[in-house]
């Protein structure tokens, strides 16, 4: 049993392949060989459960499996990974999977059931000192069986329409029960997976490698001898790897100048696929810190952004490009626009919605206010959004500091709390709204939620619409999420991004979808060299 949402956000969303690279004769693969691609950011630890930004996914992907995961030639369509078959209860109150048999960690060690309990029972209830960003995603989970060595079942204290996309997460990966047993938290410094590659070494600042599995549980693959993902956190770094052919791709995405620039010096030799995207900017207030305790100031500094004329102006010069709600514009929950504009943050008529914020300010004795906004110092695309954020306040009155940092202490900074307002962002791998609404539940519930807000109501709200099996229902109780989120301000989608991607056309065998997350085990790409 599959879920429906994905099917119908492919149609929805959109997809711009290079068609010729899809119906022309496909060659005769050929194996061995190194592949060089770019990751425009360091990652600061090696753990998927406890990261939410791509750049520990395509660091780790590479040396890791998953139960299960989507089939990017049929996407949003699931295929097995560890998983050699599953059964979902007519019900869905069980999920039963078969395990493909000898497969090896790393270490030499076999995988069993008992692997896959140990990481699902980490990720819904990790122990004291280990983060999970997935907590909230299976507190659904009621146990975890394992009956045989190859077979695990788990049993539902209530249903999760999209329990079986979740299993399919890139995040979820597999770790050893033995790793678990000897420190919970190892697997943020230590790799040792069952993915197609086995780990080499990380320089830091320069580099992850690995190396073939000759052990890899899938025979033939991968078809690569190894990889090295090269750190180029400058976007001119980046631009030139791939121009000289240091690098056969960057698989995250690109501005539309950044693409320009490529096709206008490197012709037919690049390969460039487009795609909406599964991700979004966030303005997030940290609901602990004064003014933003208060709904007036959030309210106001939400007001106050042109949205609509600001995806017109930054689209032209970053991956920010579509006007949206807490879910991807043009994916079947996502909220019209003729109702969108009604909500706060998003009126087209700007002049009257900065005036209604001034007299929010004012209301609240903050007429003068400043502040620090708190960003990721990625070129592409949140030093455009920070820039584009302190002038929309200033339009205002608001006096704002753009502090930048590289990804690791910007995620430390708010993950301890300790910014005033941050351009977070929601990073995900389909359009379903178990995954999406997530990070807006309580903090206690969902770590990633950086606004630390509590609201009661939203997480009644995000639970209601969880056992909702009747589509229009289920849309009805997502908008009025939606209204109650934005109604408080603790933090709003500022822009959708959308996805651009170039590759060397001797890379093959590497596939396009609307989220970077997935299809970075590179299991199945070769060079054609």
């Amino acid at each position: 049993m599959q879920g429906t949402a994905g099917a119908l956000a492919l149609g929805l969303g959109g997809f711009n392949f290079d068609f010729t690279r899809a119906t022309a004769q496909a060659p005769a693969v050929k194996r061995g060989g190194n592949l060089n691609f770019a990751i425009s950011a360091e990652a600061p630890h090696y753990d998927p459960h406890a990261s939410d930004t791509y750049a520990t996914l395509h660091l780790a992907a590479p040396f890791y499996s998953t139960l299960l995961r989507f089939n990017l030639s049929k996407f949003p369509a699931l295929e097995g990974d560890l998983a050699q078959s599953w059964t979902a209860a007519p019900d869905l109150m069980t999920y039963t999977f078969k395990l493909h048999p000898n497969v090896k960690f790393a270490d030499g060690t076999t995988l069993t059931s008992a692997d896959v309990k140990a990481t699902y029972d980490r990720m819904r209830d990790p122990p004291q000192g280990v983060v999970s960003t997935r907590k909230a995603t299976f507190a659904d989970i009621g146990s975890i069986e394992t009956p045989d060595p190859l077979t695990v079942v788990f049993k539902m204290k209530a249903v999760n329409a999209a329990m079986l996309e979740h299993f399919a997460s890139p995040w979820n990966v597999i770790y050893a029960a033995k790793d678990l047993a000897e420190n919970p938290a190892l697997p943020r410094t230590k790799i040792n997976g069952t993915g197609p590659f086995t780990f080499v070494e990380h320089v830091k600042g320069s580099h992850i490698a690995g190396k073939k599995n000759e052990n890899y549980f899938k025979k033939g693959f991968p078809y690569l001898d190894g990889f090295k993902g090269i750190f180029t956190l400058q976007a001119a770094a980046m631009l030139n790897a791939v121009q000289g052919g240091q690098v056969l791709g960057e698989f995250r995405g690109i501005s539309p100048a950044e693409r320009d620039r490529l096709v206008q010096t490197m012709g037919d030799k690049i390969r460039i696929e487009e795609s909406s995207w599964t991700l979004n900017l966030l303005v997030c207030f940290n609901v602990d810190k004064k003014p933003f305790d208060d709904v007036r100031v959030r309210k106001a500094l939400l007001m106050a952004i042109d949205r609509w004329g600001g995806s017109q102006g930054l689209s032209k010069i970053s991956t920010l490009r579509s006007v949206g709600g807490v879910v991807r514009p043009g994916s079947p929950y996502a909220t019209p626009e003729a109702e969108l504009v009604k909500l706060p943050g998003f009126s087209k008529d700007i002049k009257k919605s900065r005036e209604e914020a001034k007299k929010l300010l004012k209301e609240a004795g903050h007429e003068n206010l400043s502040f620090v906004l708190w960003n990721r110092n990625l070129a592409m695309p949140y030093t455009p959004a920070g820039i584009f954020l302190v002038d929309q306040w200033r339009q205002i009155g608001v006096t704002v500091e753009h502090k930048q940092s590289d990804t690791g202490a910007y995620l430390a900074t708010m993950n301890a709390g300790n910014h005033d307002v941050a351009i977070d962002f929601s990073n995900l791998f389909m359009d379903d709204t178990s995954l999406g609404l997530a990070k807006y539940l309580s903090v206690t519930r969902s770590p990633e939620n950086r606004s630390r807000s509590k609201d009661e109501a939203l997480d009644k709200l995000y639970d209601d619409h969880m056992r909702e099996r009747d589509p229009a229902k289920r849309k009805a109780i997502v908008r009025a999420f939606e209204k109650r989120l934005f109604e408080q301000g603790y933090q709003q989608p500022l822009l959708w991004w959308h996805r651009i991607v170039p590759t060397h056309k001797t890379l093959m065998g590497w596939k396009m979808s609307p989220s970077h997350n997935l299809g970075q085990q590179l299991e199945d790409v070769w060079i054609n060299a």
